[in-house]
């Protein structure tokens, strides 16, 4: 989760952005260079300090990585306001080059292809804090309501080169996970990923937390969260469970997180195995809304059904779950086990994700009410630029990867129109790219092979333009019906479900009109069509 942004009007198909420019310091965060692709991370280990009075940071990150090609120089990232203090290796320290938020690692003899290698990078300071996380990236520096000091990061497109050094690229996770040591001042915790393997009292009014997190992991999933925490959880059909909250707000979420099992229930079922088992599941209370950090899900809904208590759909049927439980816990199947390698494509992780809200609702409540919401979110589609950002720029796209995303699998399943089949799909596609970063081509070629179909000219209309297709109708002076599609993509071609003179009929339409042989007796509108099943526009021609 990173943008939600609701929009009551529809804007048809109309283009409002201007053309983007981007500049060599979106390449030098976006792109894959060979600085970056001769080395594959293997592992973090962070071993840091959090002073809430100074909002600083100081510490290292050890990097352990494999060469995957021979080379003397590597790049990984650190925000400019960061300071380096060293960057070491076999207790020598190494030259650098720092250019905007790259870092350029040069290495006194050259690395050896298949050679693992471990650096450890000193920093300090004080990261940006965020103004409205988590919507923009930063930290986040409050109190709780008895005055003690609750701290939360979110950085997801932001970059997580924003509070640690890293290789900030959604392409390298480290193949052996993390470990994450964090000294927050006596009386305070610390809950990071993974699973808690001790703690200490550093005698010098600070406790170090430490956590290891077993999975590979995004960069951006990795996550502090400091507070005055209780902890509380189960056993839940083998999985642990574990929750930690605000002390004054132990008892509300104990009704409120128990949630969490019948979404397990439901998304295991569809979506197989929880991805992250080894590394337990943990809701976090924190001082902003949520964020899908991997074994450490980001909780601040105030214990309330919905989105901050409305329904983004605006049915009702929004009300019926705690929004930031299912959608941020969708994840961890969506954008954590399953990522995208670039961001431009990260509606592989939120059109999923949004989707299996409605998968959650007919979970609970049945087909019928799960369309009644999927459609509903459809008011806040904005049609303003493609889905697909531009790649190697650190560039997403529009924000209707969301919204119009879910619509389109959704629009996808009633195209299969067979659902034992939708449902295998779902769940292969989960199991097949579990623990895999994977692309756009890669969903769609899935999709075509597991489907027997060439949804390719769907899948491009939906996420590399702005406009959604329109059904233009036509009737003759005999009034014969004839249905065409107006897309931006050729060789375009969906179903539709309408209904003539009372009865209902699945026409297959392409780009070139189709002849019906129905003549149409009753009044024709937009009522006639099927609007629950496929997300398109209507037209009628004289």
């Amino acid at each position: 989760m990173k943008k939600l942004i609701i929009a009551s009007i529809l804007f048809a198909g109309t283009s409002l952005f201007a053309q983007e420019t981007f500049t060599r310091k979106d390449s030098l965060r976006g792109s894959l260079r060979s600085e970056r692709t001769c080395f594959d991370v293997l592992r973090y280990d962070l071993n840091i300090k959090i002073n809430p009075l100074e909002k600083s940071i100081v510490g290292y990150n050890d990097i352990t990585f494999k060469v995957v090609e021979n080379t003397s120089k590597i790049q990984l990232d650190l925000f400019e306001n960061m300071k380096i203090d060293s960057i070491v290796l076999d207790a020598k320290k190494l030259n650098y080059k720092r250019e905007f938020g790259a870092v350029f690692i040069d290495f006194p003899s050259p690395l050896i292809q298949n050679s693992e290698q471990r650096i450890r990078f000193y920093y300090s300071g004080n990261p940006i804090i965020a103004k409205n996380a988590p919507w923009d990236g930063g930290f986040v520096f409050n109190k709780d309501s008895n005055e003690k000091n609750w701290i939360g990061v979110a950085v997801q497109g932001t970059g997580a080169s924003l509070w640690f050094p890293c290789k900030d690229s959604q392409t390298d996770e480290p193949d052996w996970g993390a470990t994450l040591k964090v000294a927050v001042p006596n009386g305070l915790m610390d809950v990071s990923n993974g699973r808690l393997i001790g703690s200490e009292d550093l005698k010098n009014g600070y406790t170090r937390w430490d956590w290891e997190v077993k999975n590979p992991i995004n960069n951006y999933d990795i996550t502090v969260n400091i507070g005055d925490y209780v902890h509380f959880g189960e056993n839940y059909k083998g999985l642990d469970l574990d929750y930690y909250v605000l002390r004054e707000n132990e008892a509300k979420a104990k009704i409120q997180f128990e949630q969490v099992k019948s979404m397990m229930d439901c998304f295991q079922s569809k979506f197989g195995a929880y991805p992250f088992a080894t590394d337990g599941y943990k809701l976090i209370e924190t001082p902003y809304l949520g964020m899908e950090h991997q074994s450490a899900v980001a909780y601040g809904n105030k214990y309330r059904n919905g989105y901050l208590g409305s329904d983004l759909s605006g049915t009702g049927i929004g009300l019926n779950f705690d929004y930031i439980i299912i959608h941020e816990s969708g994840h961890e199947w969506f954008g954590n086990s399953i990522t995208s390698k670039d961001i431009a494509d990260m509606w592989i992780h939120e059109a999923f994700t949004m989707y299996a809200e409605a998968v959650f609702i007919e979970c609970q409540y049945g087909y019928e009410k799960a369309q009644i919401y999927i459609n509903g979110l459809g008011r806040n589609i904005r049609n303003d630029k493609p889905i697909i950002g531009n790649y190697g720029v650190n560039n997403e796209g529009s924000d209707d990867m969301y919204y119009k995303g879910a619509l389109l699998l959704n629009t996808l399943r009633h195209v299969i129109n067979d659902d034992v089949k939708w449902w295998k799909l779902l769940l292969d596609y989960s199991n097949t790219y579990r623990h895999q970063i994977i692309d756009t081509e890669m969903v769609i070629a899935f999709f075509n092979r597991e489907s027997g179909r060439d949804l390719t000219p769907i899948f491009n209309q939906y996420l590399r333009h702005a406009k959604i297709p329109n059904l233009e109708v036509h009737t003759d002076e005999k009034r014969f019906l004839s249905l065409k599609w107006k897309t931006d993509e050729k060789n375009f071609g969906m179903p539709i479900e309408v209904t003539i003179n009372g009865k209902m009929h699945r026409i297959l339409v392409s780009d070139k009109w189709t002849e019906t042989k129905e003549k149409i007796k009753d009044t024709f509108g937009s009522k006639n069509f099927n609007t629950n099943a496929f997300l398109y526009e209507f037209s009628i021609h004289p």
